[in-house]
């Protein structure tokens, strides 16, 4: 049976950002969708800028994945 990684994306942080982290790794901090869409990429996990909204590999703390708070 296949295991997928546990991804989470934290609430924004004072300026903006969301961490982000897969397992125990720490890929960094997203201020946008499309910057989940590359740290994904580059960990080698499948998904789509599409699929980010419903996928349930994907953990939402302090708001789901339209919320992206403007850096002040």
């Amino acid at each position: 049976m296949a295991t997928f990684p546990r991804i989470v994306v934290h609430a924004p942080d004072a300026i903006g950002g969301r961490r982000v982290h897969v397992d125990s790794t720490i890929l960094g901090r997203a201020t946008s969708v499309r910057d989940l869409v590359e740290f994904f990429r580059r960990a080698e996990i499948p998904i789509d800028e599409d699929e980010i909204p419903t996928t349930p590999l994907i953990e939402w703390r302090g708001g789901g994945p339209d919320v992206w708070p403007a850096a002040e």
